[in-house]
């Protein structure tokens, strides 16, 4: 039980290192991204409601026009920002249109292994904290 409680707290510490080296190497990747101008097909906020809490989220929903071909732009933070037949600066990467620049920065591959290893760590400390507080408490009995 021990070893596995130090391999646990190893593996925290092994992701919280990768973790910052990831968020350096997301912040320092050159992005092939070409600004294009849109145009609005559509937008819409979709709100969905949590039950038990009663608080609510809203998903904004833009759909856009370029070179003939639709997209859902992504990262939008607002749809008032995007009214019908307006043209809008997108950011064209890997075949998807988004808002902004920091929505390009998030759909690298570099960015989705940073969040994977953010996620990881905090599940690897909350298992780790379980396991320390059940061995602990073997110990004493």
């Amino acid at each position: 039980m021990k070893k596995r409680v130090i391999i646990l707290w190893i593996a925290f510490i092994a992701c919280i290192v990768a973790t910052v080296v990831l968020w350096f190497k997301m912040n320092e990747v050159e992005l092939q991204y070409e600004e294009v101008e849109a145009t609005v097909l559509s937008s819409k906020v979709e709100q969905v409601v949590n039950k038990k809490t009663k608080s609510r989220t809203n998903f904004y929903k833009v759909e856009v026009e370029y070179n003939g071909q639709n997209y859902e732009l992504g990262n939008v933070h607002s749809a008032s920002n995007y009214p019908k037949g307006k043209k809008v600066k997108a950011y064209l990467f890997n075949e998807k249109l988004y808002a902004n620049v920091e929505g390009v920065k998030t759909a690298t591959p570099v960015a989705k292994a940073y969040f994977v290893f953010l996620f990881g760590n905090f599940i690897l400390l909350y298992i780790a904290c379980v396991q320390t507080s059940k061995a602990r408490k073997k110990e004493t009995v």
